[in-house]
């Protein structure tokens, strides 16, 4: 089990995400615009520079939905290798079986 207070910090990032994305957007859409004049593109850079670090969605990491963990997700199921396992020994995960050959 990961530690509580970094499940809470990846929770919060997601907020803060989601707050700010169109924010972000418009910004970006600034920056990148070829016609824009030189001035409102680094007012832009300045804008955006200093809005939270963690509303970047860079700074977001996945999850084991169960567990916490960071290692070993797959972003399929939303679980880390060990506790997709246990739930496929268990016939959670419907379509999964264990490989034999």
């Amino acid at each position: 089990m990961a530690k509580i207070s970094m499940v809470e910090r990846e929770k919060r990032r997601t907020k803060l995400v989601a707050r700010f994305a169109v924010k972000r957007a418009e910004l970006k859409a600034v920056i990148a615009d070829p016609d824009a004049e030189y001035d409102d593109k680094q007012a832009a850079m300045h804008r955006l520079n200093k809005m939270p670090r963690d509303s970047s969605p860079v700074r977001r990491r996945n999850r084991c939905r169960v567990s916490g963990r960071p290692r070993g997700y797959y972003r399929k199921f939303g679980l880390a290798r060990n506790k997709l396992r246990e739930a496929a020994m268990r016939g959670d995960v419907p379509g999964l079986r264990k490989a034999s050959w």
